[in-house]
Order: C-alpha cells, then sequence, then structure tokens
C-alpha cells in the first residue's frame, strides 16, 4: 500500500492527548495514532450509511400488517439464529 505524507496542525493539548496515548503504549508513534481515528471514522462512517440505508428500506416497505407480537417473535428468531 502506498503511503502519503500529509503535514498537520494541531493545538498544544492535542499533541499532549496523543503524546499520552503513545506513552501509555497504546500506540507507538502520532502517524499510528492518527491512522487509528482515520480507520476508525471509516467503520464509523460505513455504518451510519448501512443503517440509513435500513432505515430507508424500512420507510420504503409501508406499514407492516403483522402484529406487534409476530414481529417480535421474528426479531427474536432472527437474533437466535444468528448467534448460532
Amino acid at each position: 500500500m502506498a503511503t502519503i505524507r500529509k503535514t498537520i496542525t494541531l493545538s498544544d493539548s492535542q499533541d499532549a492527548w496523543i503524546k499520552a496515548q503513545i506513552a501509555r503504549g497504546a500506540f507507538t508513534n502520532d502517524s499510528e495514532y492518527i491512522r487509528d481515528l482515520v480507520r476508525r471514522d471509516q467503520e464509523g462512517q460505513n455504518s451510519l450509511a448501512e443503517l440509513r440505508q435500513a432505515i430507508a428500506e424500512g420507510l420504503e416497505s409501508g406499514v407492516s400488517d403483522q402484529s406487534l407480537d409476530d414481529i417480535w417473535t421474528t426479531a427474536e428468531k432472527r437474533s437466535r439464529s444468528a448467534d448460532a
């Protein structure tokens, strides 16, 4: 994977925070910490996009003719099969 060098500006408190994370052994250097932040943001944005898609699909599907009990039963079955 190719890498690109970037220059960023941080406040003193942001720099101190990153240095503290490195000092506690969570990361080996500033770049590793920032790459981790970007990865987590990417994952969060992907999860958010999936959630928005699911909401849109739910809204487009209209009102269900199932009872609340039927919906709960179906959801519980899905949950149990996902755990298996």
